[in-house]
């Protein structure tokens, strides 16, 4: 018994099979135990320790579970041949580096992705999550519908066609964890196309990323959005656009653009459009402009929306609307993806539409909103010198602001973050002239958006 003599620790919180367990495996991992040794007994080991004969079994069974010992019926446990080069010399997992989500704590951040966090009805999830979290209601820890449940895609098949003049069967609609994991659907569906994308635009890094540089082409933009002259000249047969309000200039694309737009889609079976109408409940000026699917009489465009810019972006809830062509080819060939969405979600979502919460929680995001805008162009103003511009206001959850105080992007940046503030590059979304920044006013109160614009004013200028 000589050859094994660990030293247990009675008192520390870590079973005594497991101390057993990780001694026996670091004596054959270092070469101790040779291989073929046999082991003592179950009873002799035990009364050896002075432990329960269990202690000695639950260690031996999860060294045999792994590979480290085995048992031969009538003779004892025996160490197994293990190869040596796949072991390190100290027990220890290689560290590896965790990536900083956020490079830190900002006194005032005004991300584009955010929301207002003060006014989420959380008393109303909070109920309506207890309602679905049932013993009687068991069907929700189960997987649902591949395109998501038919009770969720009714009811939004429904919105669209009041609030934006979507006119599509609840059969058409694909629920997804995000617009990025239907993006992706999507450019797989659409294999051996070749991909125009706005530039600069919101989906042209994850379109390259995906496709290549040789399957996209980069498509300016006017005061009006993409230019059409441009699409017409790339050989591109699919096309991304975001005509309600365009990510990240904000312009909006007037209708006469969205007919030419329409036609050239017309003009060749394989061409379709996908619109990307990530925020259209949020327009401060004028009548809203129907959606492009809206407008469409011959199936060409597939429209695309999200509930995480009105509602909350941690609920991963974002749909597409295929035309026919495209859902009958997603049916046959890509209906064995399960849902990525969780089925409790989705049924919270159902009833938070259904008793008209939805609707009441978009009225007051529009009236908050609108007022945050205000407050924001009006700090602005009062801090910012005449030469300043301000872009894109009219609708959406930020802006864009170029300064026009001689400092580039990167300087505007850095000298934001000394003042405790993070705002973001246009450039990473494409073309740009390097002096243009951008600001999400979801997230900060009416009292911060202004002291936070004040500050940036005394950092810039």
């Amino acid at each position: 018994m000589s050859e094994l003599t660990p030293n247990l620790d009675f008192t520390s919180g870590e079973p005594l099979y497991v101390q057993l367990y990780k001694y026996i495996k670091n004596e054959i991992k270092t070469g101790n135990l040779a291989v073929m040794t046999k082991l003592p007994s179950k009873r002799k080991f035990a009364r050896y320790l002075q432990v329960s004969e269990n202690t000695i079994e639950s260690a031996y069974e999860q060294l045999i579970a792994e590979g480290y010992i085995e048992s031969k019926a009538r003779k004892g446990y025996f160490v197994c041949e293990v190869e040596q080069y796949h072991f390190s010399s100290e027990n220890e997992v290689p560290l590896a580096e965790e990536k900083q989500h956020l490079e830190g704590k900002y006194m005032y951040h005004f991300t584009h992705s955010g929301v207002d966090i003060r006014t989420f009805p959380f008393s109303v999830f909070r109920k309506l999550t207890n309602q679905v979290l049932t013993k009687d209601n068991g069907e929700v820890l189960m997987l649902g519908h591949p395109q998501g449940e038919l009770k969720l895609r009714n009811q939004i098949a429904g919105y669209l066609y009041k609030s934006r003049g979507v006119n599509c069967s609840p059969i058409q609609i694909i629920l997804g964890s995000g617009t990025q994991y239907l993006m992706k659907t999507l450019l797989q569906l659409l294999d051996g196309s070749i991909f125009a994308v706005e530039n600069p635009g919101y989906h042209r890094k994850l379109v390259i990323f995906e496709k290549g540089m040789d399957n996209v082409r980069d498509i300016p933009l006017d005061k009006d959005g993409l230019v059409l002259s441009k699409l017409k000249k790339s050989g591109a047969n699919i096309v991304f656009v975001t005509p309600s309000h365009q990510f990240p200039c904000g312009m909006i694309m007037p209708i006469a653009r969205r007919m030419q737009l329409l036609k050239w889609a017309k003009e060749n079976p394989g061409r379709y459009i996908i619109e990307d109408d990530y925020d259209s409940e949020f327009r401060y000026t004028g009548k809203p402009i129907p959606a492009l699917q809206g407008l469409d009489k011959d199936e060409k465009v597939i429209y695309m929306g999200t509930f995480s810019k009105a509602l909350l972006p941690s609920l991963r809830i974002s749909y597409m609307v295929l035309p026919r062509p495209l859902l009958k080819i997603y049916q046959e060939n890509y209906f064995f993806y399960a849902q990525t969405v969780s089925r409790t979600d989705q049924e919270i979502l159902i009833k938070f539409i259904q008793e008209e919460y939805w609707d009441k929680h978009i009225q007051k995001m529009r009236v908050v909103y609108r007022k945050k805008r205000d407050i924001l162009i009006a700090a602005i103003s009062k801090y910012f010198p005449p030469g300043s511009e301000v872009i894109g206001q009219d609708s959406g959850l930020h802006i864009l602001l170029r300064p026009n105080n001689a400092m580039n992007e990167q300087q505007l940046i850095r000298k934001a973050l000394e003042a405790g503030i993070k705002i973001y590059p246009v450039s990473q979304f494409g073309e740009n002239d390097g002096h243009t920044v951008l600001l999400g006013f979801a997230l900060l109160s009416e009292e911060e958006l202004f002291e936070a614009i004040r500050v940036l004013a005394r950092a810039w200028y």
